[in-house]
């Protein structure tokens, strides 16, 4: 699929396996998807461009690479997203943070939005949206669509598990944004969940139901 990278580093496939188990505990679930998140947050910032500065160091000075350009946004998809989000900081403590809060209606699958704060100045950044789930689809377009509204043109997605489903509905709305995620999984249940999948996310992170 064009636009798609699936991160099948070890580390990142074994801390899934973890996360997918029905017997790991909140809190472990809550480190481990921080764990992984910092680990697909490499991933999805591999191309970053690159200029330099002089620093000085304890030797000499020199010319160092440094990331060009303004800093990141992180835009998490409430509420899940922040489980994401958490470990993107520990590894870009600078970027700035979009919220976007949607839910889904389980009857239409639809996403009703109800909070949204982000930035300004989207149109020179790069945002990367998060959320650990690619289902249906529907609340990650919902998202982007907005920030769009607010000036953004350049984004990335970055989700732990997407389905077939998910992935189609997303490029066919969303064709100029990459996808990044640890797996692509089989399918959708008839209920819009994600199969083997490992739950809602949101629950698991959280402890509720």
């Amino acid at each position: 699929m064009k636009n798609l990278t699936v991160v099948d580093h070890p580390l990142v496939q074994h801390k899934l396996t973890l996360m997918r188990h029905k017997e790991t505990s909140t809190g472990s679930f809550r480190r481990l998807l921080r764990e992984i998140s910092l680990l697909l947050c490499y991933e999805v910032t591999r191309d970053l461009k690159l200029t330099t500065k002089e620093i000085e160091t304890p030797l000499c000075t020199m010319q160092a690479p440094v990331i060009a350009g303004k800093k990141l946004v992180f835009a998490s998809i409430l509420r899940a997203g922040n489980g994401l989000l958490e470990g993107m900081l520990d590894l870009v403590p600078s970027a700035r943070v979009a919220h976007v809060g949607l839910y889904r209606d389980h009857e239409t699958l639809e996403a009703i939005e109800y909070y949204f704060k982000a930035p300004d100045d989207l149109d020179d950044r790069l945002v990367i949206v998060v959320d650990p789930m690619l289902a249906t689809a529907n609340s990650a377009t919902a998202a982007i669509e907005k920030l769009k509204e607010r000036g953004a043109t350049n984004i990335r997605f970055l989700c732990l598990l997407a389905a077939p489903e998910g992935i189609e509905a997303f490029q066919k709305a969303q064709p100029d944004v990459p996808i990044f995620t640890a797996a692509l999984d089989s399918h959708l249940n008839e209920k819009g969940y994600i199969v083997p999948g490992l739950g809602d996310a949101g629950d698991r992170m959280y402890g509720t139901k």
